[in-house]
């Protein structure tokens, strides 16, 4: 790959297609939630607060598809379903584990500036 050439239109669409997977903030939790280790999907759900049920199905198939986690039915009754990451998801996890440590360290931060912002915002009116 020549690194020195433009990357063309397709190149950015394709880079921004996936940043924008990877960037989701589901994709992120559920990404993290298994970096410790594989959990089934109400394990998961517990792990990943405020996601609903179509949304984390939605999310586990998309990361499946595109090869970031592993989907591992045991046989049994009820069958029982594991996720895992695999070394692309592991890779994305300790991309992305630093930043979901800066938004959890500055979470009150950003919170109590965005209040100073909006009552600052009224007093204009």
């Amino acid at each position: 790959m020549d690194v020195t050439a433009r990357p063309t239109a397709a190149d950015c669409r394709g880079v921004s297609e996936i940043l924008s997977r990877v960037g989701d903030k589901w994709t992120i939790q559920v990404v993290v939630a298994l970096r410790l280790g594989a959990l089934r999907f109400n394990g998961l759900k517990r792990q990943v607060g405020g996601i609903s049920q179509q949304m984390l199905t939605r999310t586990l198939k998309t990361l499946e598809r595109d090869g970031m986690i592993a989907r591992t039915v045991h046989p049994s009754t009820p069958p029982q379903v594991e996720y895992t990451l695999t070394p692309l998801g592991l890779s994305l996890s300790e991309t992305v584990r630093p930043l979901a440590d800066w938004a959890a360290e500055n979470r009150q931060n950003i919170e109590d500036n965005r209040l100073r912002y909006d009552t600052s915002r009224e007093e204009e009116f």
